[in-house]
């Protein structure tokens, strides 16, 4: 068996454009967790600069992932978003240890 492919995703909304993007992307989440081969789907906003938004996926496989990225709700997003968005980066990953799953209290 594979393992999972893990997206790291990173979107950057302009100034000004912070609430829509957010809107926008928190409606992403309850769709894509329906999707085939969907195992995670954690949407993040950074603590200090709350244009930056991260989200955390892993996917049973590759090509289920790219069958989400031509998904309905993604292509409206890209739609509602347009010109919203300052930068974006994409990663695919692959865990190379793993860790305890949880964190761990001082």
């Amino acid at each position: 068996m594979t393992s999972p492919l893990t997206i790291v995703a990173r979107i950057q909304a302009r100034e000004g454009a912070v609430e829509l993007v957010r809107e926008e992307l928190l409606k992403l989440v309850p769709e894509t967790l329906k999707e085939e081969g969907c195992l995670q789907y954690d949407l993040h906003q950074d603590t200090t600069d709350p244009r930056v938004f991260l989200f955390y996926e892993n996917w049973e496989s590759r090509e289920l992932w790219l069958a989400h990225m031509e998904s309905a709700h993604i292509r409206l997003y890209r739609e509602k978003t347009e010109g919203a968005v300052e930068d974006f980066a994409l990663n695919e990953m692959r865990l190379l240890a793993p860790g305890l799953g949880a964190v761990r209290g001082g």
